[in-house]
């Protein structure tokens, strides 16, 4: 019943969920890192700063993620010729310009799930650690972003997690991830809800440790007030 599953070279079964991962690895990191700036320019003293912060959160969130894969491949490859240094390897450049558009949209969700995290560390702490003298990227790096990070283990689980479905919008692009592999085999197969509830089987299997092990270290990391 399961044999159509080793029918399928590029990409085979296994290999599809592994592009999966990697593509939610590598967007994960770089929307940890965009994310935390953007939190600290919306909590920067500078008035650009968080201006530009606030405007950033605010379109991104409102654009379909669909709506950004599809601009960095139409966009950024079609029209400007962006690569991102993977010359003419067309595959290399869709999963490259994938990730970039995953980093640009979830970052947006990164930045607020820790700015609420920046909101419960109490307000004395920082006006202490200024009044020794140290500075703002100082009290956010030392005292501030330490205790949010450990507030917001939960919503940022919850992130990563819906980061691991949304990586399906990158099919659209042909990028040869799970969706992709699941599209073709539907079209080839006449099995469409045994292979829905593998795919579906599959991405139980990569969300939900994920989310029982961010939500353990969220009980045993969280910050006692």
């Amino acid at each position: 019943m399961f044999d159509f599953l080793s029918n399928y070279d590029d990409p085979s079964f296994l290999g599809a969920f592994w592009m999966t991962v990697k593509l939610t690895v590598l967007s994960a990191i770089g929307s940890l890192i965009w994310g935390t700036l953007l939190a600290a320019m919306r909590v920067s003293p500078v008035p650009l700063m968080r201006g530009f912060g606030a405007i950033y959160v605010n379109v991104v969130r409102n654009i379909p993620l669909t709506v950004i894969i599809v601009f960095t491949s139409l966009g950024l490859a079609d029209i400007f010729r962006v690569t991102m240094g993977a010359g003419n390897d067309v595959k290399l450049t869709a999963f490259r310009l994938a990730i970039l558009g995953f980093v640009a949209y979830t970052a947006a969700f990164v930045c607020e799930a820790l700015r609420s995290g920046i909101n419960t560390v109490p307000v004395g702490q920082a006006e202490a650690a200024r009044a020794i003298g140290l500075s703002f990227s100082q009290v956010l790096g030392l005292i501030v972003l330490p205790q949010a990070f450990r507030a917001v283990i939960g919503p940022l689980a919850n992130v990563l997690i819906a980061l691991t479905k949304n990586t399906t919008v990158a099919a659209a692009i042909g990028v040869a991830e799970a969706a992709y592999l699941m599209k073709g085999m539907i079209e080839k197969e006449a099995q469409t809800l045994l292979i829905g509830a593998i795919f579906a089987f599959g991405f139980v299997v990569l969300t939900l440790p994920t989310g029982l092990i961010l939500g353990w270290l969220s009980k045993r990391l969280a910050v006692k007030r």
